[in-house]
């Protein structure tokens, strides 16, 4: 009578290795007390989801804090699903954001570390001999089921308002004898191999989360699939078996995991691995009609990292607005300590939230505008740059033809205690500041600009065009821009003056008839002259960049298209 020896023999024929092989092969790690072995497992399935760089994110901060180690190990044993070159593309997306691994999966053709390989399609062996060692053990069989017979199944518990599963009585091939299923096999039937559980969902686990505390969960019973058909482990299996020859000692990773918990906890008591402590961050969610979902990769642009590299939203302000989702106290530290790196802030699991966290794009850009503004204008310039070349061909033309005259414009009341805050994300940029340009500028059509001045909050005015020509003309003839800006604007509110466009603003609110505009209305006029538009930044060193003949140039272009013989 053949027994589970001679069935793990028969599956695993060319398996010579044990379980204690491997563990001689990839042994415990020398590491300092307290270090974290951290990893991101990613999928080559398709793009880097925005909730995946956040959990990756946390892995990697955990790890290097604690002076531990983090890696990216590829779950590439989904065929059906993988789409070329992802793997590559994800890592690449990651390196944007400073997820940057101590070992493990770089390209396809790339890895470091010695507890490898880091792709689970290389892995088969590792995966082969522990199924063969629970084949050996009688804790895994080979199930015989056709997908019909399964359907049938799982349309009889529902029928039956049953558990669905494979488990227990509808566990067809679960005590099936060792010498028919030996007999099928060298017959050539298609089959896969299923865990033998030993549990009871009418029993409870208890079990602790580092986020969410002391838990109870719903035993599993269910025997599930470890080798599909093709040849290669299910997810369950196969990320078990590598967090414990990999040496993980924390498990990172979504709150939608939760309910699988039992199923993995079971596998490593049954095999006496050391279980690694489990954290389950919150999912990120939006807001949609007054009810919560889970951020959608058909749903919403901003699911997809990829939609924040394209609208260049730097990755500090991403960085930090992640951080604020993974830590409740992260907006309160960065508030002291506005001189420091964000990396400077250690991660604690007591500080994360137990809800769902809600995506804030517009909190994102928010953090993005305060760090942008501090920065120096030759680093954004660099940054701007480099994103440009990539996403914004001729912008980056622009730059690169003067990068002087570009990092002037960003310079604009920057290098100060409150500087300006225009900008969110770099492709913000040129389409405030592309008037400086003379191609832009050119395209401007001067007779329908708007010289109109604003009286109140919801009334405005024409001011007679020869009175506008007669104020630019004059300021041409007394330009002297040279002096600092406030003598500059002391000079303009003379000159305003002149033309009845007071200072005053008391004596303008109290009598608006008897005036012809503001003193700001004249510098409105120069800045719609100047830039095409009554939105832009300082007009005082808008000038100074252009340049005396590129200011005359301009007012006296929009001049000559004034008609005033109406």
């Amino acid at each position: 009578m053949a027994n589970y020896n001679d069935l793990a023999n028969l599956i695993f024929p060319n398996i010579t290795r044990t379980i204690d092989d491997l563990e001689k092969i990839y042994p415990e790690r020398n590491l300092k007390e307290g270090a974290m072995v951290t990893r991101f497992a990613p999928s080559p399935t398709g793009f880097l989801h925005t909730g995946s760089l956040f959990t990756s994110l946390v892995s990697c901060r955990y790890a290097k804090q604690s002076g531990g180690v983090f890696y990216i190990r590829l779950e590439d044993t989904d065929t059906k699903r993988e789409i070329a070159g992802s793997g590559e593309s994800l890592i690449e997306q990651l390196k944007v954001f400073d997820v940057i691994p101590d070992e493990g999966y770089l390209s396809d053709s790339l890895e470091i570390g010695s507890y490898g390989p880091y792709k689970q399609s290389q892995r088969a062996d590792i995966y082969n001999t522990v199924i063969k060692h629970l084949l050996s053990i009688g804790r895994a069989y080979p199930c015989f089921c056709s997908a019909e017979e399964l359907a049938n199944l799982r349309k009889e518990q529902e029928e039956k308002k049953e558990i669905p599963g494979y488990y227990g009585k509808y566990a067809k091939y679960r005590d099936f004898p060792v010498d028919a299923a030996i007999e099928k096999i060298k017959a050539g039937d298609p089959y896969i191999i299923r865990f033998k559980s030993m549990g009871d969902h009418n029993n409870k686990i208890k079990f602790h989360d580092e986020i969410k505390g002391d838990l109870e969960l719903t035993e599993n019973d269910q025997d599930i699939v470890i080798l599909k058909s093709d040849g290669l482990p299910t997810y369950h299996f196969a990320h078990l078996v590598d967090d414990h020859f990999m040496r993980t000692t924390h498990v990172t990773r979504g709150e939608e995991w939760l309910s699988s918990l039992p199923i993995h906890l079971e596998l490593f008591d049954t095999l006496g691995f050391k279980r690694p402590k489990y954290a389950h961050l919150p999912v990120i969610m939006k807001v949609e009609n007054g009810n919560r979902r889970k951020l959608s990769k058909r749903k919403d642009a901003e699911a997809a990292v990829s939609f924040f590299l394209e609208q260049g939203y730097p990755k500090y302000g991403f960085i930090e607005y992640l951080l604020t989702i993974a830590n409740s106290n992260y907006e309160a530290w960065r508030d002291q300590n506005l001189d420091k790196n964000f990396y400077d802030f250690n991660l604690q699991f007591d500080k994360m939230s137990l809800d769902g966290a809600l995506f804030d794009l517009a909190k994102v850009a928010n953090i993005s505008k305060e760090r942008m503004a501090y920065k120096k204008a030759s680093d954004l310039k660099e940054e701007v740059k480099s994103w440009a070349k990539t996403y914004d061909v001729a912008f980056y033309n622009k730059i690169i033809a003067n990068e002087e005259f570009f990092t002037n414009i960003l310079n604009i009341e920057r290098e100060k205690e409150k500087p300006r805050k225009d900008y969110s994300k770099y492709s913000d940029i040129y389409p405030i500041i592309s008037f400086f340009y003379d191609d832009v500028y050119a395209e401007i059509d001067k007779k329908s600009l708007d010289f109109t001045i604003q009286i109140n909050k919801t009334d405005v005015k024409d001011v007679d065009r020869k009175i506008i020509c007669d104020v630019l003309t004059e300021y041409m003839d007394t330009f002297n821009i040279e002096v600092s800006e406030e003598d500059w604007f002391n000079n303009l509110k003379v000159l305003a003056d002149k033309y009845k466009f007071t200072s005053d603003r008391k004596a303008y609110k109290a009598n608006p008839a008897d005036f012809n505009g503001q003193t700001g209305d004249v510098a409105g006029f120069l800045r719609v002259c100047i830039c095409g538009r009554k939105n832009t930044p300082n007009i005082y060193y808008v000038q100074k960049i252009l340049g005396k003949e590129k200011v005359f140039e301009r007012i006296n272009s929009v001049l000559k298209s004034f008609d005033l013989q109406k």
